[in-house]
């Protein structure tokens, strides 16, 4: 019997590859007292039966550096550790079927560009060339990256294993875990069972790498993991004669993957409606077990299969299998500190996708855990981003029956999900649904994107040009330039920070200055130690000893343990008030005319100048106005109690009657902030972006003495900036920008566009981008030539490191 030690730096919960990518990243990194227990043996959960695809492009920068790190970390692992990995880079293609997505993979072309990794564009006959067996008679287009692969799963997670274990890593299989120990709201121990023999490890840093199990391991310490297990088949033929070493191949217009494996050919599925699997829990037996076979489930792929590669009706198979793997809501996998522990890491939920993603996540992860913070951008994948109510099993079992699907899905700009919807709504949601807004959701919360006009079609006709609502947007956002429009945005997360100090921690935490007069509003953000952007927020001081902090919903539980991670031991309080307020922004040239008709307060700049709030009376209700904007207008944020909403929101719309007050929704919030070049957290600024970089220097204020990122704002003032943001416009006023275009300057690619938008006032489209500065002037840095590459077409662009729209804030302070 395996001893195992009374004491660890860490405890990794999980023996499938991502847990051995783990162990194995903290041992290169030094960490020698780190112990793996695996309940059953190490890949028996979902490793053994994976696909072992490993494509390197994927949706954005970060990830495919994870992506690329774990192609090349398989092809060194074998000669380092001896255990074969099976790794062969044989190359992939994906084929488009539609116009559509000859569009979308082009658009990925272009993107892997501006990545560095391998691709060109071929066309049909050179598809058949490469894969002779192949149908093409309806191919439009296809994709060829070379440097893509396959491998063998349980082998990577072995040898991961094994690397792990010659740097002194302790890897233990058949030791269930049966409880996490928590002290003073941080990890403490781990207490497992081997064979009826009991014990617990005592340390402060634990890893959910329980794969399927990660949401009900997480539950008992009340740490959300939301994912679900679905069924996903693959079928593997008998030898097919003469059958030769062949790419990757993938049809998603057919939802197929093709593998070829020692003269076999497998093929896979990612069906439009998935099969959840796990309801009542996964059995406690559950090792090496495969799932029931559902041949009526499978046959429409196979039927399509067959006419794409007609060999498939005459081979034999061999092996049908159907194993189940788990899904998050949104196909991005968890990584990270869960904010409800100190000391609880996760690593868990890849999505069909966790052995090409399971080397780079190990590493990241290894990394964080050792560095105390991420190596570069990952809120893709943060466990931060999951809202306490997904671990709602009949959320995740309706939602996960999409979410597999939606991985081969054609990946239209502004796609909304379909399932598991409605569970957040605003007080005004059944008033925004009568006017016709059509929703789309974001953290749960149901918001209105846009309005449809009466006798249109409530739901989007997804495209990647123009959409049907694109004149509807016109509409909307030339009424906030105009005159004036309405939003609710009542998903806004707002957070009270009080108490005695409660001035002196926000003043730690915020590089501007939050030592204000009550009824000051402060934009700010909360910057890491390299003076990179954790939150973008404004900050409220209510009284002397009371502060409201309004973020993005999406970014709401990852603010919220930002601040509790920093709290030592100050007096302050801090209180997640989302639920109580509702945010209702009336924005435009109109809006004081407006507000006046509705409250008895005086809105004048003297009284209530651009950056300051007041309570008011408003109908027949109360409310605090927020002389602040996102859109770029005259405007003011409505805070209002929920009971009162609809009251204040009745009120308001019968006294713009006659001024043409018009209901907007948060695409033209979107196409509104753009123009101004207002940054959107996630896109244009992370926690890998320098604030100075995004040019947000205005807003930090080291004068006012110490704050974390103030060393790294003060040498990045003394050194220089590397690159610049810059905003674009298109002088063609026809393509579209969303995000992740190629920025060209002088013939050569050197960044991507992290935002985009149409500008329907500037009369093109809009987006946002770093260029590297190369240590010159603004001047030499605009008088470049800029294009921007969208699907392969270079289109010319304006530069400006000014807002476009309203350079001056003229108008926002009217």
């Amino acid at each position: 019997m395996t001893s195992l030690p009374s004491k660890a730096r860490a405890v990794i919960i999980g023996g499938g590859v991502s847990g051995c990518s783990v162990a194995y990243h903290l041992a290169k990194l030094g960490w020698t007292d780190i112990v793996l227990l695996e309940r059953k043996q190490l890949t028996s959960g979902t490793t053994w039966h994976a696909a072992g695809l490993v494509g390197q492009l994927r949706a954005s920068r970060n990830m495919t550096r994870l992506a690329k790190y774990s192609a090349d970390l398989y092809v060194k692992l074998e000669e380092e550790t001896e255990v074969a990995t099976g790794m062969r880079q044989v190359g992939s293609i994906t084929v488009a079927l539609t116009e559509e997505r000859k569009h979308e993979i082009y658009r990925q072309a272009s993107l892997a560009r501006a990545f560095d990794v391998d691709v060109r564009e071929i066309s049909p006959s050179e598809v058949k060339e490469m894969y002779p067996h192949l149908n093409v008679s309806d191919v439009v287009g296809a994709v060829h990256l070379p440097l893509d692969g396959q491998a063998d799963p349980a082998n990577i997670a072995m040898a991961l294993a094994k690397g792990a274990r010659q740097r002194g890593a302790r890897i233990v299989e058949n030791v269930k875990v049966t409880k996490v120990h928590t002290r003073d709201g941080r990890v403490s121990g781990v207490s497992w069972d081997m064979n009826g023999e009991q014990g617990t490890i005592e340390t402060d840093m634990v890893v959910n790498c329980a794969g399927m199990w990660a949401r009900e391991l997480g539950q008992h310490n009340g740490v959300a993991v939301p994912l679900h297990a679905c069924e996903h088949f693959y079928l593997v033929t008998e030898a097919i004669p003469g059958l030769s070493r062949l790419p990757v191949l993938r049809v998603p217009d057919e939802c197929a993957y093709y593998k070829e494996d020692a003269g076999k050919m497998m093929l896979g599925a990612f069906e439009p409606v998935a099969k959840p699997w796990g309801m009542d829990g996964i059995p406690e037996s559950f090792c090496f077990d495969q799932l029931p076979e559902d041949m009526d489930h499978f046959e429409p792929i196979l039927e399509m299969g067959v006419n794409r590669m007609p060999m498939l009706g005459t081979a034999g198979i061999h092996t049908f299998f159907n194993g189940p793997e788990s899904f998050t809501p949104d196909d991005r996998y968890y990584l990270g500190e869960a904010p409800e522990l100190r000391g609880y890491w996760v690593a868990a939920g890849y999505n069909s996708i966790g052995i090409v993603s399971s080397g780079g996540a190990g590493m990241a992860l290894a990394q964080w855990m050792n560095d105390g913070e991420p190596p570069f951008d990952l809120w893709e994948v943060d466990i931060r981003r999951a809202q306490p109510f997904q671990v709602n099993r009949r959320y995740l079992k309706e939602r996960v029956s999409e979410t597999l699907g939606l991985l081969y899905a054609d990946h239209f700009p502004y796609r909304q999900v379909a399932t598991a919807r409605g569970v957040r709504r605003s007080p005004l949601h059944e008033h925004l649904k009568a006017r016709g807004a059509v929703f789309g959701e974001v953290a749960g919360w149901e918001r209105a994107n846009w309005f449809a006009r009466e006798g249109q079609e409530r739901e989007y006709k997804y495209s990647w040009w123009r959409q049907n609502w694109f004149d509807n947007q016109r509409d909307e956002h030339l009424a906030v330039r105009n005159n004036v429009g309405l939003f609710d945005m009542t998903s806004f997360g707002k957070i009270r920070v009080e108490g005695r100090d409660a001035c002196a921690f926000l003043q730690r935490l915020c590089a501007n200055d939050m030592d204000v007069a009550p009824g000051k509003i402060v934009y700010t953000q909360m910057l890491n130690e390299r003076g990179g952007i954790e939150s973008d927020l404004t900050v409220s001081r209510l009284s002397e000893t009371a502060y409201f902090l309004v973020v993005p919903g999406a970014t709401l539980q990852r603010d919220l343990a930002w601040l509790r991670k920093h709290l030592t031991d100050e007096f302050v309080v801090i209180t997640d008030v989302t639920a109580a307020e509702s945010v209702l922004c009336l924005m435009g040239p109109s809006a004081r005319k407006l507000i006046q008709r509705v409250s008895p307060n005086d809105f004048s700049n003297e009284n209530n100048p651009f950056g300051t709030f007041q309570n008011i009376e408003i109908g027949m209700g109360l409310a605090r106005a927020h002389r602040v904007t996102y859109v770029g207008e005259l405007g003011w944020e409505l805070y209002v109690s929920t009971d009162q909403t609809a009251h204040v929101f009745e009120a308001i719309e019968e006294a713009g009657q006659d001024l043409g007050l018009k209901l907007c929704g948060l695409h033209t919030l979107d196409s509104c902030r753009i123009e101004k070049a207002f940054r959107h957290f996630g896109h244009d600024i992370t926690d890998e972006d320098h604030v100075l970089e995004a040019g947000l220097g205005f807003a930090v204020r080291t004068a006012k003495g110490d704050f974390i990122g103030r060393d790294a704002v003060l040498k990045t003032r003394e050194t220089g900036l590397s690159r610049r943001l810059v905003q674009f416009r298109l002088k063609n006023p026809k393509p579209l920008l969303f995000h992740n275009e190629a920025i060209v300057r002088d013939g050569a690619i050197v960044g991507t566009i992290t935002s985009g938008n149409y500008g329907h006032h500037l009369g093109g489209a809009i987006g946002l981008g770093y260029v590297p500065t190369r240590g010159e002037s603004e001047a030499d840095l605009l008088s470049s030539t800029y294009e921007i590459e969208i699907a392969g077409e270079r289109f010319a662009a304006e530069a400006s490191l000014k807002p476009m729209y309203d350079p001056k804030a003229e108008r926002v302070r009217a």
